[in-house]
Formats: structure tokens, sequence, C-alpha cells
């Protein structure tokens, strides 16, 4: 392939960020309420047609545009000052996603079933013993967002290296993925209780 093809796949991958960037805003506009405070509140909001929508095609859609959106930032980088750089954290990053999206692809589909038995109120769901699959859910997504931090920070450095593209940008790489991580990381931690 030619080098400007290879280009004009890169920034076609790089459209990916923004369109990510968009659709998690969109996510976001209208959070769920809190499962473990509100449990009825949530249960009829993850049983609506719009639970389903949003996270399938603002969230989940979002992960996929954005695993192309790094694979292209890292490619891009690769010719640069950072390259193995870039390239150790787009590998970090993507494996840090797609274990995110393992996690939110359970919850897209089992969220809305767990939602109906409350409504129903079967109280044996909640008192069903805990599996390996209930245990093993916060630990991956645990890992998912610490390589996910870890992967864009060097990203956000590769930027800022690169000799090829702003510092600002890498600053703003940096502070624009770590934010919304570390909510993450806070909001995980009540779960925990």
């Amino acid at each position: 392939m030619s080098a400007p093809n290879i280009t004009r796949w890169i920034g076609i991958g790089l459209v990916g960020l923004p369109l990510y960037g968009a659709l998690t805003f969109f996510s976001s506009l209208n959070p769920q309420p809190d499962p473990n405070t509100h449990p009825e509140a949530w249960a009829r909001y993850v049983t609506t047609d719009f639970y389903l929508l949003k996270h399938l095609f603002a969230s989940g859609l979002g992960l996929i545009l954005v695993v192309f959106g790094t694979f292209a930032l890292g490619a891009y980088l690769a010719g640069s000052r950072a390259g193995r750089m870039g390239l150790a954290g787009m590998a970090v990053t993507v494996s840090g996603t797609l274990l995110f999206l393992m996690v939110g692809g359970v919850s897209i589909f089992s969220a809305p079933k767990q939602g109906q038995a409350i409504l129903a109120g079967i109280e044996e769901y909640e008192k069903l013993p805990l599996i390996l699959a209930d245990t093993t859910l916060l630990p991956t997504m645990g890992v998912g967002v610490l390589l996910m931090l870890v992967g864009n920070v060097l990203l956000g450095v590769a930027v800022w290296r690169s000799g090829t593209l702003p510092r600002w940008a890498g600053a703003l790489w940096v502070a624009g993925s770590a934010l919304p991580l570390l909510g993450q990381v806070y909001i995980m931690l009540p779960l925990r209780r």
C-alpha cells in the first residue's frame, strides 16, 4: 500500500477519537440511578429500550471507535521520535479498552434481566450465592481501567515527545483520558462495600 493510502487510513481511524468523545458525552447525559441506594429506580431505568440502545450504540460503538482511533494514533506515532512509546501505549490502551468492553457488553444485556427480576419482586434473585463470574467482574473492570489509564498516559507522553504533534495535545490527551478513568475508579469504590 502506498504512503498516501496509509496516511488516509490513519486519518480515517483518527476520526474515531472525537466520535468516541461525542458518544461518551451523549451517553453520560442521563446517568443511571445507583443500584445500591435506589434499586427500584435503577431497575426501571435499565429495563427501558433507551438504556439498551444508549449502551449499545453510544457506549459500545464509542468503545469500538476508540479502539480504531487508538490504533491509528499508534500508527501515526510509530514514525515519530516517540514511536516505541506510542506503540506500547497503543497496545496497553487497546488491551484495557477491550477488557472494559467485555464488562460493558455484559452490562448491556444482563442488567435489563436483573432489573426485571427486581421489578417483579423476585427476592430470591438478590439472594443467589456468589459465583466466580460475580467475583471476577470487578477485578476485570479494574484491570481494564488500570491498563487504559497507563496506556493513555504513555500515549500522551508519546504525543508530547513526538516532535510532530503539539505538546499541548499530549497534555490534553492525558487529562482527557485520565479524568474519566479516575472517575470510573471512584465509582467502583462503593461497589466493594
